[in-house]
């Protein structure tokens, strides 16, 4: 994995926005033809080579969603409606939130409107996605070779995200659910390393864990999260933590995000998970502080931080000096070699124009924060 030896290196979480000939991230069946996508994905990964971006991904143009897409990657998923006054799954992930501000979120529609149907475990798990993948290592690859990229990732779903999201209802135990869940990804996980890519691992779930039970206590939270990061682990065996880096955030939906947990509460958890770089939120206002929770909770030799500093919840364009301010605060308590620039979250839900105007300002704050750290 690259590390910021003369510079800040910039990369961003996944999701960008979609070509107009692609389906919608929303898509119930995802089929999009070889050379159409193979065409998408080496114009977004040039676009972003020519916005400077070092470490470029594939847009997550060959799956539907971030999370959606193991429904058709995976067997044992069904969908069925979501029945009158039943709470979705995924308002889960903000229930502390939804208590809080209800009138807010009933104005809204929910905190993910349109949130029908329900995609939940109907049968045996297990990965069927195996031409998917290597579609999309081999589109990525092909890209990265036209624009000259030395480094590219994929992201894939963490198990504790899926769990969260698409409940259990088949398996006898919801442990067993999720060890089900791990098996069958490690399939892909082990597919985007053995091909030299880097593989993200999208992880909502965990810091997601506090929202979905309003009644747990911090020891609670945090014997779930240690759980977690056990079945992730096994999920990735056999895959080089110096090819994996873990994406956490609390969730991509714009509201208060008052219910979040803080990162203190589980940063050392976090940690144990075989991962040589971390994303985490660093621009969004409920969590920007918190890279002074690093000069207590060291970074451990080897590792590397990638925090946004730009926002996916907001269409304000973050100005060059404040991203570089954010840079210095984390080079300043984890060393500048261990950090690298990047979004909160996939910018799939800004406007297109919007998008790019945030990847040129990472890239000209990450230049400003290099001129500062290597004078």
């Amino acid at each position: 994995m690259l590390a910021s030896i003369d510079r800040i290196l910039t990369s961003h979480v996944g999701a960008l926005p979609r070509p107009l000939n692609l389906p919608g991230r929303e898509a119930r069946d995802y089929a999009v033809a070889d050379t159409e996508l193979a065409a998408a994905v080496r114009d977004i990964v040039r676009k972003q080579a020519e916005h400077g971006i070092a470490i470029p991904g594939d847009g997550e143009f060959g799956k539907s969603n971030f999370l959606y897409y193991v429904r058709h990657r995976f067997d044992g998923f069904a969908e069925r409606p979501l029945d009158a006054g039943e709470a979705h799954p995924n308002d889960a992930g903000g229930a502390r939130d939804l208590e809080k501000f209800p009138a807010y979120f009933e104005a809204r529609g929910g905190l993910y409107p349109l949130n029908n149907p329900v995609l939940y475990c109907a049968d045996r798990i297990g990965y069927r996605g195996q031409d998917s993948i290597a579609t999309d290592i081999r589109n990525l690859k092909a890209a990265m070779q036209s624009a000259g990229a030395a480094e590219g990732f994929l992201t894939s779903v963490s198990p504790c995200t899926v769990a969260i999201t698409m409940p259990n209802g088949f398996y006898r135990s919801d442990d067993e659910y999720h060890v089900a869940l791990a098996e069958a990804l490690h399939d892909e996980y082990r597919a985007v390393t053995d091909a030299g890519l880097v593989l993200q691992i999208d992880e909502p779930g965990l810091p997601g864990l506090w929202q979905t039970n309003p009644g747990a206590t911090i020891p609670d939270y945090r014997r779930s999260f240690a759980r977690w990061v056990e079945l992730l682990n096994f999920a990735l065996r056999d895959c080089p933590p110096s090819q994996v880096r873990l994406h956490c955030c609390w969730g991509s939906y714009k509201g208060p995000h008052m219910g979040d947990i803080g990162l203190e509460h589980f940063v050392d958890l976090l940690f144990g998970i075989n991962a040589t770089c971390y994303s985490i939120e660093g621009g969004n206002p409920r969590h920007e502080h918190e890279w002074a929770v690093f000069k207590e909770n060291k970074l451990p030799d080897g590792k590397m931080l990638m925090p946004g500093v730009v926002s996916h919840s907001s269409d304000t364009i973050e100005h060059p000096e404040l991203v570089a301010q954010r840079l210095m605060r984390y080079a300043a308590v984890v060393g500048r070699a261990n950090v690298i620039a990047g979004t909160d979250c996939g910018l799939r839900r800004v406007h297109d124009e919007i998008c790019w105007a945030k990847m040129t300002s990472l890239v000209a704050g990450a230049a400003v924060a290099s001129e500062k750290l290597w004078p």
